[in-house]
């Protein structure tokens, strides 16, 4: 036989038996002895995302009431931030008292007489969210008037606004208030804040609103 063919037979038995070795070095990964072990050898599953639950509402106590002496007579306004720490925004509205008060965080920072509803259109008793506001407002319900710094409270027309309150005029269920502090009201509270109208409801340090 000639050489040259012997030599390459040789070299083809050679990488055979050497792919034989090589496949034996990697042994296949042995089948589960049992459905457990299957079970285990799976990767764990993720855990399903938790909905998001949204917060409750904090409650809003009352901190700091501001030291005004007597009944606030119409026209008549107070507003004093002075060393309040930053908070919550949350209005309230007295009907009894006919007096309109901002809470920062619990302090009272503002307080103003209101023009209110009259028997026969009343100003509605409840909680409230701005949910709407307009530095420069006409009503498109009452002939054009103009309600400025207005924030809406219902789809119905009933909102905060600024008003000759000075004069004693009763509303067609609105919160009127002086201008100068609508104005005031208006650049501190925001889309959401939450206004309490209630009636004769006393509250003093301490006091929660919820539920009120």
């Amino acid at each position: 036989m000639d050489a040259r063919i012997f030599l390459a037979s040789g070299f083809v038995a050679l990488a055979a038996i050497a792919g034989v070795l090589i496949v034996a070095a990697e042994p296949e990964k042995p089948a589960p002895a049992s459905l457990a072990e299957a079970k285990l050898s799976q990767p764990a599953p993720k855990p399903a995302a938790k909905p998001s639950v949204p917060a409750k509402d904090e409650p809003f106590v009352i901190k700091r009431i501001l030291p005004i002496k007597g009944a606030i007579r119409y026209g008549e306004w107070h507003w004093d931030e002075h060393d309040v720490p930053p908070g919550p925004i949350v209005v309230t509205v007295d009907l009894e008292a006919r007096v309109i008060s901002v809470f920062r965080g619990g302090y009272e920072i503002g307080a103003a007489a209101v023009l209110l509803g009259t028997a026969d259109k009343p100003t509605p008793l409840g909680i409230f969210p701005i949910t709407q506001k307009d530095k420069d407002h006409v009503s498109n319900i009452y002939t054009g008037a103009p309600m400025p710094y207005m924030q809406r409270l219902t789809n119905d027309g009933i909102t905060l606004h600024g008003s000759d309150v000075a004069l004693g005029y009763a509303s067609h269920g609105c919160v009127g208030m002086p201008d100068a502090f609508a104005a005031k009201l208006f650049d501190t509270t925001k889309i959401g804040d939450k206004v309490y109208i209630t009636k004769g409801k006393q509250v003093g340090m301490g006091d929660s609103l919820i539920g009120g």
